[in-house]
């Protein structure tokens, strides 16, 4: 394993090429029903690197969001039940790998580049590159945030959710690609794949699916290790919770149906600084590896960060939590 103190000084020898998420993973997957025409699945590859990963098509539709009283490990925040109209777009196969991650957060697309003008190898570099060094990334964090659970093809974790939208809005700049964090609703939709159970896998095969307190060892594992939903996409219940675009509060749905937003939702509001994360972990019991779990951030995230204020780039205790890209179909532009 090769930790990024170590990357460091492989980058400047130039011995070091950075070539995949590490993820293997199916390339026959069925495709999800009622796709847009023209909407497929494609490979992004990110310029100044090897790295690439799959975008996978979620068709547009309707589904019933959040838990009935009835669901065993339901929370209050999960509810009234709600109707609600989502667009299609694509989101990424598995969770963003320390791979994938660390171009942005360690500016290796920059060090990459350098190190192979130096080696008379140079990278031409495009106006959109030169444009994503302008987007605001990371402070360095003050310990290895891999805090020894694996790098290549793990998923990056300890992100705040400000840092999680800034390398959506750095790899939006550097592809020319609207890449985001989805919405709570867009992640419960693609989550289900049409299923309306408290998993997407029946309960006694939560083992298959999800990595969670009893199977995980311990640790966040590698992406793409266990099935996938109906709709191609791994890891949607367990391993890392994943950030979501809203801010968390508690009455959800309440706010959502008196506003009236029930195409597309998104809440914002000022009345809190903590977004929502979505999936479960692999540090949660079954209770929390359900569909419609919510949880919002908190202060004890940040524990163990010596500094104040705290950082507003790392979570140095929530070791469980990640992240995944979307972006909009958008049928005019495709």
């Amino acid at each position: 394993m090769i930790h990024r103190w170590s990357i460091f000084s492989a980058l400047a020898l130039g011995t070091l090429t950075l070539f995949s998420t590490g993820a293997v993973l199916a390339d026959d997957a069925p495709l999800p029903p009622n796709l847009p025409k023209g909407m497929e699945p494609y490979v992004q590859k990110v310029p100044e690197s090897d790295i690439s990963f799959k975008m996978v098509p979620i068709p547009g539709g309707k589904f019933v969001m959040g838990s009935p009283e009835s669901e065993e490990g339901r929370g209050e925040d999960e509810g009234p039940q709600t109707e609600i109209q989502i667009a299609p777009f694509w989101m990424e196969e598995h969770e963003v790998t320390w791979d994938e991650f660390d171009l942005y957060a360690f500016s290796f697309d920059k060090k990459q580049a350098a190190v192979a003008k130096e080696q008379n190898k140079p990278i031409t570099r495009t106006d959109l590159d030169v444009k994503a060094d302008a987007v605001t990334r990371p402070t360095p964090p003050y310990v290895d945030m891999t805090f020894g659970y694996g790098h290549d093809g793990n998923p990056a974790i300890c992100m705040t959710q400000l840092a999680a939208t800034k390398y959506c809005e750095w790899l939006a700049t550097k592809t020319g690609k609207k890449y985001r964090l989805p919405t709570e609703a867009e992640w419960e939709y693609a989550c289900r794949a049409g299923t309306t159970g408290a998993r997407y896998f029946e309960d006694d095969k939560i083992g298959d699916f999800a990595w969670y307190y009893e199977n995980a060892n311990d640790k966040p594992q590698l992406v793409g290790k266990k099935k996938p939903n109906a709709w191609g996409l791994y890891d949607m219940l367990g391993n890392v919770a994943e950030w979501t675009s809203d801010k968390y509060v508690n009455d959800y749905f309440a706010r959502i149906n008196a506003a009236k937003t029930l195409a597309n939702p998104k809440l914002e509001t000022d009345e809190t600084v903590w977004s929502t994360a979505r999936g479960g972990s692999w540090q949660d019991d079954p209770e929390f590896i359900r569909s419609a779990a919510r949880r919002g951030a908190e202060e004890d995230w940040s524990i163990q960060d010596p500094q104040e204020p705290k950082s507003i780039w790392w979570h140095t205790d929530a070791h469980f939590v990640g992240f995944r890209v979307v972006r909009s179909f958008e049928p005019d532009k495709e």
